[in-house]
């Protein structure tokens, strides 16, 4: 520490003036006794030493072990903070990883809006929907009316009306058959080319088809009707009841809104899509992180200062490997000030500052910071104060000792 009082070498200068001044009178005196000499005292500054250091300065390391593939700059580079300088090997499976979540995030998005739309086309379909329902209620409705006739008629027994008018139809019937029988016996072993024997043969088929159809109505009538014809009646009368209930739950259903079954699958689809996005970019942001903590980026402006770092080199996490300093402005630290001298200065205070190097160089420059915390040393309480120079010498180097003069 440096103490420097002005009022001191005053003190010191008189008191060598008056023991010159002993060796003889003072002209004009009566009996050669000195005259005293008031002593001068000058309120000065607080002179200490400091050390010139730069702007800021930052330890860089990487956030992850591994082995350095890339060193991107040497000592002396200037860079700019995010500036990538050195990388660690082993990116492919994470690069990998981080396409794949990118993959799954735009398809998982697209399966959203597929989701979305079908759930906007329930309600856009639904009054289409409700008219298709009306029309298969009444196509039930009919088929059914249909079906119950058919199964009444197969069932109900026959009127005398009815029988009779069978009866006299079949026996019409039969007597043709008779006829064209005999119309055709003459022709029957005459070539197939034959015209009159094609011509009998086909008055024959017609009145067989007619005989058969008159019997099998004069049976059903009679109650001759097939237990399989029966079945089956029954069977389409069923199916014609089923379809009717279906076509009236659909009916029903709609009139109340979309189906709710689809309704539900929709907004399912909907909510599985977000849970994929969500996982999604959840990973892209790891993989994002995992791969950023392979580059060891410049985190201010500033020169390479320190670089302990070669490619190939094996690095652990928190491992400093470069250093960096930002010379764009050039500052004074002292850490002497007391807790006397403290308290006479304020942030702003002007301050004059010369380096031992260069004795001839006079710096001025201004308190820009004074430290809370305090430091015990030689028995003094002291704290740190920050001078920022008002110029820059390109002479002075990164911790050059200076005396500082600060004004109380």
């Amino acid at each position: 520490m440096k103490r420097i009082s002005l009022s001191f070498i005053v003190i010191l200068t008189l008191g060598l003036l008056l023991a010159a001044c002993q060796g003889g009178a003072i002209p004009g005196s009566g009996n050669g006794t000195p005259t005293a000499v008031p002593v001068a005292i000058a309120d000065t500054g607080i002179v200490v030493d400091g050390r010139v250091v730069p702007s800021e300065t930052v330890l860089l390391s990487f956030d992850s072990s591994g082995e350095a593939a890339e060193v991107l700059i040497e000592e002396g580079d200037v860079v700019k903070a995010g500036d990538v300088l050195a990388r660690l090997g082993n990116r492919e499976p994470l690069e990998a990883s981080l396409a794949n979540s990118k993959l799954e995030l735009a398809t998982a998005t697209q399966e959203l809006l597929t989701a979305k739309d079908a759930l906007n086309q329930l309600n856009k379909d639904l009054p289409e929907r409700q008219t298709q329902a009306l029309q298969a209620l009444t196509t039930a409705k009919d088929e059914l009316r249909k079906a119950n006739i058919k199964y009444s008629n197969i069932n109900s027994p026959a009127s005398v009306a009815d029988l009779n008018e069978a009866r006299a139809n079949f026996a019409v019937a039969e007597d043709r058959l008779e006829k064209a029988e005999d119309d055709f016996e003459p022709y029957e072993k005459r070539s197939e080319n034959n015209l009159q024997r094609a011509y009998y043969l086909s008055k024959l088929a017609d009145a067989q088809r007619k005989f058969e159809a008159a019997e099998k109505n004069l049976n059903k009538l009679l109650g001759g009707t097939s237990v399989f014809f029966e079945s089956q009646s029954a069977d389409e009368l069923k199916i014609a009841q089923e379809k009717l209930d279906q076509a009236q739950k659909e009916f029903d259903t709609l009139q109340a809104g979309p189906d709710p079954d689809e309704l539900a699958l929709a907004e399912n689809r909907i909510v599985t899509a977000e849970s994929r996005i969500a996982a999604a970019d959840a990973a892209i942001k790891s993989s994002e992180s995992a791969l950023a903590n392979l580059d060891l980026v410049a985190t201010i402006n500033g020169t390479v200062v320190n670089l302990d770092l070669i490619e190939g080199q094996r690095v652990t996490p928190g491992q400093e490997v470069i250093q960096l300093a930002d010379f764009s402005q050039w500052y004074v630290e002292t850490d002497n000030l007391t807790e006397l001298e403290v308290v006479d200065i304020a942030i702003g205070d002007q301050a004059s500052i010369t380096p031992d190097a260069l004795p001839e160089l006079a710096l001025t420059g201004s308190i820009d910071k004074i430290g809370d915390v305090f430091e015990e040393k030689r028995g003094d309480v002291t704290y740190t104060v920050r001078i920022k120079l008002n110029e820059v010498d390109p002479r002075l180097r990164w911790g050059m000792t200076v005396a500082v003069e600060l004004d109380k």
